[in-house]
């Protein structure tokens, strides 16, 4: 296999991902085609749709890097132009120490600012990055509990023998195999979820963008086990018509 082969065999590709979440949407859809199930992959598709569709399309980013690197050399080319006027100054006042003093004053205040100035043009591609990605994350971790809420509500204690419904209990309406095939897809659906966090991982190494998707990665494995701790309460006959 070629060394390109082996790295994209490395990374996570965002078109698999959203093909995945179509088709687990299509999925759910076919089964449970009256729950709203269905509408939170929908959702998730599309929130993966648009990750992939930001993997491919970085122009807006160009163009800021580009403007900050043309703006950054301005302020060099102004900084050397401050230098030498600073060495002409001081040449021109060489009995005059209060105008050397007050030239090189200038000269410091202008290299200050324009230092300042340099480092926020060049730090500002990657803040507005960061802010827009944990934008996204957000509703990723959000969608996250929306998922675990739908799995909440369907506890195996209501197929046992000795269970006892009251005025409370919620009705789910489903059969035991197709309580295990939901909350098989909730758990699917989670894994997805954290795909699409990592997906921003590909591309990025800012620090709080990655422990921002670790948590969701941590979120998303603890609603996992929960759901396949009630599967595994499930009877046994259901484990068969899983899928």
């Amino acid at each position: 296999m070629s060394s390109g082969g082996e790295v994209a065999y490395e990374r996570l590709d965002a078109e698999a991902v959203a093909m995945t979440a179509h088709r687990l949407t299509d999925r759910i859809k076919a089964r449970f085609p009256q729950r709203n199930l269905g509408q939170v992959a929908d959702r998730l598709a599309s929130i993966t749709a648009e990750v992939e569709q930001a993997t491919a399309r970085s122009t807006t980013m160009r163009v800021l890097r580009g403007t900050g690197v043309v703006l950054i050399a301005v302020l060099v080319v102004l900084a050397v132009i401050s230098l030498a006027a600073l060495a002409v100054e001081l040449v021109s006042n060489t009995g005059s120490t209060l105008g050397w003093l007050q030239a090189i004053e200038t000269t410091v205040n202008d290299l200050v600012f324009g230092g300042i100035a340099v480092a926020f043009l060049w730090l500002l591609p990657a803040r507005v990055e960061r802010r827009r990605i944990l934008a996204e994350l957000h509703r990723l971790r959000s969608l996250a509990h929306v998922i675990d809420m739908h799995q909440l509500t369907k506890d195996p204690e209501r197929f046992a023998a000795d269970y006892e419904r009251t005025e409370q209990s919620v009705r789910v309406g489903l059969e035991a195999h197709e309580v295990g095939n939901y909350l098989e897809y909730c758990s699917e659906l989670l894994s997805l979820v954290a795909k699409t966090a990592a997906l921003y991982a590909e591309r990025t190494t800012d620090g709080a963008v990655l422990a921002t998707i670790s948590d969701i990665e941590n979120l998303t494995n603890s609603m996992s086990r929960k759901i396949w701790q009630k599967l595994a309460l499930l009877p046994r006959e259901t484990a068969a018509g899983l899928s």
